[in-house]
């Protein structure tokens, strides 16, 4: 009886938000108390337990998160993101121009959401094919894979951030597996996508053609650029890395711990991209103020879906259906890497945002976690892959992409789902294949 009210609950999530529109944050709190009271909770402890489940949700990611946009900011209003662009293109040449845009869509997507990516890198993917002349597509897509890859698998970004909260999992290690599985993925999709794109006749909407860049002469040199925008990277990762291989109870291990810890890491990159990227390229601290104030509001409704699903989380675990799950799965021979992956698909394909759907999937398989059943750092991984699985007409991220590029319903679903599709295909395998090594 508890599983199925759990899937009586994931079925009304789907139905208040893709089928009345309800926003996500509230359709969280009806589902979260509906499932608590129906489990049995009296109605007090049930929202309570919401209560909790927000705060301790928010209390660990808030910070990450604000610093990640402020930083995302930054990197764009800099003229960074351009400058990498630029870049990039002019060392690989028109022949290769697909892995020029596959590398920069790859280190400007680690720093920002995958929206405000987006919306920076498109404009600069139509410029590239209108001077190269080169189908769209192909272009496009390689480069929207790379941001799809940081979104899915990568912290700082919100749903790999907060599950590996949820879950204790180890920053560094999550970023580096998140790296292995990441790179390949993207690796085979270029190749595979490269003639299949060049079907589609796709053509910007006039409205969403590039506006005037900035002057090159006004951009920041690339090494800053690119060492900025990978800061938060390469604290967390070389922090990881030093750990490995110092005792500890040392001072050192203590000092890399704290450089290593996501919000101290976050918060020295803001301050350097403010000092480097603002300061030194003759913003004012108003201007640079201003624009830090602004990259906040592009995050309220994530931070808000995230503490609902927290809320959900709770009501799972103090209702007792998350130890139930637990104790059903317990004898199960399915891998535990796999049914998360199929939980976070199956809710992805219904509801379409991919954040609610790994951290849904990531309250309801939290026991397989707490029981040592599988590496944490690849359950977050695991759950990432399948919250990009088939992308819709219920995503707003499959609305984005038909409008920019100008597509049918249909040439979307074969192009931009395609891809996300086997992005996701590519990420399961790829956890089950570093299962083999580190599990």
């Amino acid at each position: 009886m508890p599983l199925v009210i759990v899937l009586i609950g994931v079925l009304l999530l789907f139905l208040l938000i893709s089928g009345l529109k309800l926003n996500a944050f509230i359709a969280f709190i009806l589902v979260s108390f509906f499932v608590g009271v129906a489990e049995g909770l009296p109605a007090i402890d049930a929202i309570n337990a919401i209560q909790t489940g927000i705060g301790n949700t928010l209390s660990s990611l808030v910070m990450i998160l604000a610093f990640g946009a402020m930083l995302g900011k930054l990197v764009a209003t800099s003229g960074a993101a351009q400058k990498i662009t630029q870049k990039m293109v002019a060392w690989f040449g028109e022949t290769k121009i697909q892995w020029a845009l596959v590398i920069t869509g790859f280190i400007v997507g680690i720093p920002m959401f995958y929206t405000v990516g987006f919306v920076i890198m498109v404009p600069l993917v139509f410029t590239v094919a209108a001077t190269t002349r080169l189908p769209l597509l192909y272009v496009g897509l390689p480069m929207l894979a790379s941001l799809s890859a940081t979104h899915a698998y990568l912290p700082p970004h919100p749903a790999p951030t907060a599950i590996a909260l949820m879950y204790d999992a180890d920053f560094g290690k999550t970023l580096w597996y998140g790296f292995i599985l990441a790179i390949p993925g993207i690796g085979l999709i270029v190749p595979f996508f490269s003639k299949w794109t060049k079907r589609f006749n796709s053509k910007p909407l006039k409205q969403f053609v590039q506006e005037e860049p900035m002057d090159s002469s006004d951009l920041p040199g690339i090494l800053k650029s690119i060492s900025i925008a990978l800061m938060p990277v390469f604290l967390i990762g070389i922090s990881s890395l030093v750990k490995l291989g110092t005792d500890e109870g040392s001072d050192v291990f203590a000092a890399f711990q704290l450089l290593g810890d996501p919000v101290i890491a976050m918060l020295i990159s803001v301050l350097i991209a403010i000092i480097f990227l603002g300061l030194q390229e003759g913003r004012s601290m108003k201007e640079i103020g201003d624009q830090l104030t602004n990259s906040l509001s592009g995050i309220t409704i994530v931070l808000l879906v995230i503490s609902g699903a927290g809320g959900l989380k709770q009501v799972l675990i103090e209702s007792g259906v998350s130890a139930y799950i637990g104790s059903l799965m317990a004898g199960s021979s399915l891998s535990p890497l796999l049914l998360a992956w199929l939980i976070a698909a199956i809710i992805r394909v219904c509801v379409g945002s991919a954040t609610v759907a790994g951290m849904t999937a990531a309250g309801i398989v939290l026991p397989l976690v707490s029981q040592g059943d599988a590496s944490p750092e690849l359950m977050v991984l695991s759950i990432g892959a399948g919250s990009i699985f088939f992308s819709h007409v219920n995503d707003g991220g499959f609305w984005l992409f038909k409008e920019y590029f100008n597509l049918s319903v249909k040439d979307t679903l074969l192009s931009w789902s395609l891809m996300e599709s086997t992005l996701s295909i590519f990420g399961l395998i790829g956890v089950l294949i570093l299962n083999l090594f580190i599990g």
